[in-house]
């Protein structure tokens, strides 16, 4: 079982800046990627951006390119997602999730554990 919890949503004015955490606990050390994901009201839920656990190695939605940057720290077990230069369409809940598949897990069914999500909102 792996546990994840989400911070650091809220509301922010286009063009400004939220930087979003996840918190795993539970069976890490058996975990490959860790992905967020997000979802806005009426679509489905897409792919924003990736890392491996054990190399670091990152990759990302064409729509976070350039703007987004996931890191992670192995010794406190957490992944954050920095988001810069935000538009209203960015506007979803965001969620963690983790995936134990080798590659580069952009399905959400390639993601076994999801936290509970947080919401961002971008104003105009």
């Amino acid at each position: 079982q792996v546990q994840l919890v989400e911070s650091g949503g809220g509301l922010v004015q286009a063009g400004g800046s939220l930087r979003l955490s996840c918190a795993a606990s539970g069976r890490t050390f058996s975990r490959y990627a860790m992905g967020w994901f997000r979802q806005a009201p009426g679509k489905e839920r897409e792919f924003v951006a990736a890392i491996v656990w054990t190399d670091g190695r990152t990759y990302y939605a064409d729509s976070a390119k350039g703007r987004f940057t996931i890191s992670r720290d192995n010794a406190k077990n957490t992944v954050d997602l920095q988001m810069n230069s935000l538009k209203p369409e960015d506007t979803a809940i965001y969620y963690c999730a983790s995936s134990p598949r080798w590659g580069y897990p952009e399905k959400v069914y390639e993601y076994d554990y999801w936290g509970q999500g947080t919401q961002v909102t971008v104003s105009s």
